[in-house]
């Protein structure tokens, strides 16, 4: 009886469980005006992870001649932590100074 109910009830919960997604839009600035935004777009879209995937990006007037790099990804939360992906985009610190995220949705 109790192996039934517990099997039934495992069971609904499996079948109704729905991977969460969420976008996020991130801001990577770079050190200085004359670092090369398409090196460090190839450098940021080469990282990879299992439930990643990477959307649009354009770059963006900060000042002074300086432009960022705005771009959005989608994870899937039970296998990608943002903590993670943070780390390895500022491990790029031939090109990265830092990384904010500008929103952030769930899906």
């Amino acid at each position: 009886m109790y192996f039934f109910i517990f099997f039934r009830s495992s069971f609904f919960c499996n079948l109704f469980f729905v991977a969460t997604k969420s976008t996020i839009v991130l801001d990577v600035k770079p050190w200085e005006a004359e670092t090369d935004m398409k090196a460090l777009e190839a450098a940021v879209r080469a990282l990879q992870f299992d439930g990643l995937i990477w959307g649009r990006s354009e770059l963006k007037e900060v000042g002074y001649g300086v432009k960022k790099l705005q771009i959005q990804i989608v994870v899937e939360d039970e296998k990608v932590m943002w903590d993670d992906v943070e780390e390895q985009i500022l491990a790029l610190e031939e090109y990265v100074q830092s990384c904010d995220i500008q929103a952030w949705n769930k899906i």
